[in-house]
């Protein structure tokens, strides 16, 4: 670490202590070459997830979206807000996990329905027929028969 005084960058942490949110660590040091102390902090660096959506355009995810667009799929369904936000969570999670930058929005909306699949058909319609922008009776019905044969119905 450069020292902030004469500019020389070797330095010995003296000591060593989360901040009071826990999200850093906060470490004073001492300047071998002058003796001065200063503090540092270390943070995790957050790389935004971008998404890019069907037209070309990129915007960071939001998790506030995703769940608006799930919160209107399971309206009036018996489904609870624990269950979507772990949902969320964990969506999240795999998002970063996956060490890209960008995801498409299409792989998004993708994971959203076979999740939705697995908790409520009809929350999976609704989602599915915003989503896949049907656009007619015809294309929402299909959806519907390939849902019923998937169920056994």
């Amino acid at each position: 670490m450069k020292c902030p005084f004469c500019g020389e960058i070797d330095d010995r942490v003296i000591d060593s202590r989360l901040n009071k949110t826990g999200i850093a660590i906060r470490r004073r040091r001492e300047c071998l070459s002058c003796s001065r102390r200063f503090t540092t902090y270390e943070r995790i660096e957050e790389v935004p997830v971008m998404i890019i959506k069907k037209d070309g355009r990129r915007e960071v995810f939001q998790r506030e979206k995703v769940r608006s667009g799930i919160q209107r799929a399971c309206e009036k369904r018996d489904i609870s807000m624990n269950v979507i936000e772990e949902f969320l969570d964990e969506l999240e999670r795999d998002l970063r996990e996956t060490g890209e930058k960008e995801i498409p929005s299409t792989s998004i909306g993708e994971r959203i329905m076979t999740k939705l699949h697995g908790i409520d058909d009809i929350a999976y319609v609704r989602f599915a027929s915003v989503y896949r922008e049907f656009k007619d009776v015809n294309e929402f019905v299909s959806e519907v028969k390939s849902l019923s044969k998937t169920v056994g119905g």
